[in-house]
């Protein structure tokens, strides 16, 4: 839906350098059972506050095994999730974003959460500069990005993942969890949902290189 600029959310946040005017926002929000100070601005997911469904998301993670490596916040926005994991778990966490300005809020944010030291921030496209191999990948995909967009997110995650390596994702029904869930299934063989709340679905698949191609 267009907005009062004529832009789409979508090009508000899915693109590398919004042009909205600055808004500011300063809130605080518990996560993972630790109180978190954000600042936000227009041209970002969700700037009011930590949306519905990462926080459906990073609750679901306490039935979660993670195995050892580094964890990759995939679309992070201004970091809650990469923020809240790095604090509550003390995880390396690398978090990127295609958008500069939620990058820009992400450093400010992680270096008032006391995570600057556990935490890398870059952007990339998606996957296009990520070089590592991780424990675990979280990522709640920008719909009004397009299918194409997410398909990658999704189906692209296994040739990121250590073996054992989880992917998890956060959809709503309504907006393709269940295609999502099998997209999932045919790329690593198995998707389960760890968590519905809402008409969010948190769905988890595994990275198995015995059955992985």
């Amino acid at each position: 839906m267009p907005t009062k600029s004529g832009k789409t959310a979508n090009e508000m946040y899915f693109t590398a350098n919004p042009n909205s005017e600055h808004h500011y926002q300063n809130f605080e929000f518990e996560l993972l059972n630790h109180k978190l100070h954000f600042t936000t601005d227009s041209g970002v997911f969700s700037k009011s506050t930590v949306d519905f469904g990462t926080r459906t998301m990073l609750e679901a993670l306490e039935t979660v095994i993670i195995n050892d490596g580094k964890i990759l916040d995939l679309g992070t926005g201004y970091g809650p999730v990469g923020i809240a994991i790095a604090k509550a778990m003390s995880r390396q966490v690398d978090m990127v974003d295609v958008n500069e300005r939620a990058l820009e809020l992400a450093q400010q944010n992680a270096q008032k959460n006391g995570v600057t030291q556990l935490t890398r921030i870059f952007q990339s496209n998606i996957y296009d500069k990520i070089t590592d191999k991780y424990a675990l990948i979280l990522t709640n995909p920008p719909i009004r990005a397009g299918k194409a967009v997410v398909t990658v997110m999704l189906q692209d995650a296994i040739k990121h993942l250590q073996p054992g390596g989880k992917l998890i994702a956060v959809l709503q029904k309504k907006q393709g969890a269940p295609s999502a869930q099998k997209n999932m299934m045919t790329i690593f063989g198995n998707a389960r949902i760890i968590a519905k709340n809402k008409g969010y679905y948190i769905l988890e698949s595994t990275y198995d290189s015995n059955t992985n191609i």
